[in-house]
C-alpha cells in the first residue's frame, strides 16, 4: 500500500493477541493491542451492528495508547485489511469510512507521527 510498516516476523494472526510491536518507517517499537472475537460475541442483538458486519465471522479489535505512531500502525493495518480482505472498519460501531478516506486520514496521521519526539 506504499507505507513502510513491518509486522514482527513471528506474528500469527488469530493466534497472537495482546500487544503487537511493529517497525514503522524504520523505527522499532510502535504498535497496538490486537484481539479477535467471533462476530456474534461482539454484535449481540444489535441489528444495525449485525448488518454492518454483513456475514463476517470475526471481529478484530485494535487499540492504541496515545502515540500517533501507534495510531499510524492501526490505520495502516486497517487499510490493508479493508483493501486485501474486504474488512469493514468501524470505530465503536460508527458507519465505516470508504478506503480512500481512510488512506488520506492515514497519510495525515503519519505526518503527525513524524513530528513526535
Amino acid at each position: 500500500m506504499g507505507f513502510d510498516l513491518k509486522l514482527h516476523p513471528d506474528f500469527t494472526p488469530f493466534s497472537d493477541s495482546g500487544f503487537s510491536p511493529f517497525v514503522l518507517n524504520g523505527e522499532v517499537g510502535p504498535g497496538f493491542e490486537i484481539f479477535y472475537q467471533p462476530t456474534d460475541d461482539v454484535v449481540g442483538g444489535d441489528k444495525a451492528f449485525r448488518a454492518l458486519a454483513a456475514g463476517r465471522d470475526h471481529c478484530i479489535s485494535m487499540s492504541w495508547r496515545g502515540s500517533m505512531k501507534d495510531l499510524a500502525c492501526v490505520m495502516i493495518v486497517s487499510c490493508a485489511l479493508t483493501k486485501d480482505f474486504g474488512a469493514i472498519v468501524s470505530y465503536e460501531g460508527d458507519d465505516p469510512e470508504p478506503l480512500d478516506e481512510m488512506l488520506e486520514g492515514t497519510k495525515e496521521i503519519i505526518r503527525d507521527a513524524a513530528d513526535e519526539a
